[in-house]
């Protein structure tokens, strides 16, 4: 399963908001294509802050979860012949409803806790060190979780590189401006007021940020307030859903906007209109769908695994973070397998991916986790440029490594 990686350079962000609702529980693997029942060890149990209620929710998470359970309890085989049993909490934005969610883990006897890219983990952390139950995730949305190493592994980039990533590669095809919108939260300020001028700096581009309401949002104002200045790239550090990517594409071509729009990891729109969406680009922590034609071998047969078995989920809610969530699934029970069967412990998972070394992570790139100042276990992202076809294409030959320098300066990012 080895991939050859090249590291290039760029600069991107991630600082966006999915949330839940109430209620935990015991998730059964729901039925997907070669799903088996001949695991006959006993479960292990794993928890999953599910993002899938709340204002903002983010049901995509859910459905790769599902998914991925159906193929490790399925075709994988579980881990070294254990079932997993997934123990669902919904969630929401508050703090609370995510302490509520680690004191059931706690209580369930989970060997580790699965991040649906929460932006409230941190508020589950002290309970669940307190309980030597490892957090595990993709990108740490919550920036207090990614700025610390301590009882935590997140398998991609931290927040930071996305910006710094996506800027760098803009700069080097000679873009020299940009306006960004967040949705105004205390994250998105640290964001748009401290990171954004920094590393705008650091690359010689012009760069601009701004806000829209998370409640409430008035895309043609926001499409207005980009285009007013014709930046040479326009729209989302990150977006709290793809109906809010869609409806910024939409404003900005009523207006007639020329420049790259950039729809942070978002793809459903690309869907609706290819067409519409050419020249626009996206950002990822791994390989998705709609670049399987320029994937490298193994990322094109783990797309097409995670694509038969995120299609079989009822109502399934595919995208970006259906295949992200999958792709925590699949790196976690890789890993687990490799290591001892005795290592199935919440100590035990902590202390073998932490030692995690150049190891091929699932539709991700090569992986070396257990730095004593970041939880991630890489800083590489790709950026996509959106083709006619509706596909999307990798904008340099391989990952994109930001740069250490701006990276070094942020807490937990390196």
């Amino acid at each position: 399963m080895h991939r050859h990686r090249v590291a290039l350079r760029t600069l991107a962000l991630f600082a966006v908001a999915l949330l839940p609702a109430a209620g935990c529980g015991n998730a059964a693997a729901p039925a997907g294509p070669a799903a088996t029942s001949t695991l006959t060890e006993p479960p292990i149990r794993v928890g999953f802050l599910n993002p899938s209620g709340g204002p903002v929710p983010q049901p995509g998470a859910d459905t790769g979860a599902q998914a991925a359970l159906s193929y490790l309890n399925g075709e994988f085989g579980g881990i070294h012949g254990h079932p997993i049993e997934l123990v669902s909490c919904d969630t929401d934005t508050t703090p609370e409803r995510a302490q509520s969610c680690a004191n059931t883990f706690v209580e369930k006897k989970v060997v580790a806790v699965m991040d649906g890219y929460n932006l409230s983990s941190s508020a589950a952390l002290p309970a669940l060190t307190a309980a030597q139950i490892p957090l595990v995730g993709m990108i740490p949305f919550d920036s207090v979780t990614g700025a610390k190493a301590e009882n935590r592994v997140f398998f991609a980039a931290p927040q930071a590189s996305f910006l710094v990533g996506a800027l760098q590669a803009f700069q080097s095809a000679g873009k020299k401006s940009v306006t960004l919108a967040l949705a105004d939260t205390p994250a998105s300020h640290q964001t748009i007021d401290k990171l954004l001028p920094v590393v705008a700096k650091a690359l010689g581009i012009e760069a601009k940020g701004i806000y829209f309401s998370p409640t409430n949002p008035n895309f043609t104002a926001v499409a207005s307030a980009i285009a007013q200045d014709n930046p040479d790239v326009g729209g989302l550090i990150a977006a709290p859903s793809e109906a809010v990517c869609t409806a910024l594409v939409k404003a900005l071509r009523q207006l007639r906007y020329q420049g790259t729009i950039f729809t942070a990891a978002c793809t459903d729109y690309i869907k609706a209109a290819p067409q519409q969406s050419a020249g626009g680009a996206l950002y990822s922590s791994n390989w998705l769908p709609a670049a399987s034609a320029y994937a490298p071998p193994q990322a094109k047969t783990e797309l097409a695994l995670a694509q038969r078995y995120i299609k079989a989920v009822p109502d399934a809610v595919p995208g970006y973070y259906a295949y992200g969530e999958f792709a925590l699934f699949a790196t976690f029970a890789q890993a687990m397998s490799a290591a001892p069967e005795t290592e199935l412990t919440g100590p035990g998972v902590l202390r073998s991916l932490k030692g995690l070394k150049d190891f091929p992570s699932f539709l991700g790139p090569n992986i070396t986790c257990g730095s004593a100042t970041s939880p991630n276990c890489t800083t590489q992202m790709l950026l996509f440029g959106v083709q006619s076809d509706g596909s999307v294409k990798p904008v340099t030959e391989t990952w994109i490594t930001p740069v250490h320098q701006i990276l070094a300066a942020i807490p937990g990012a390196v």
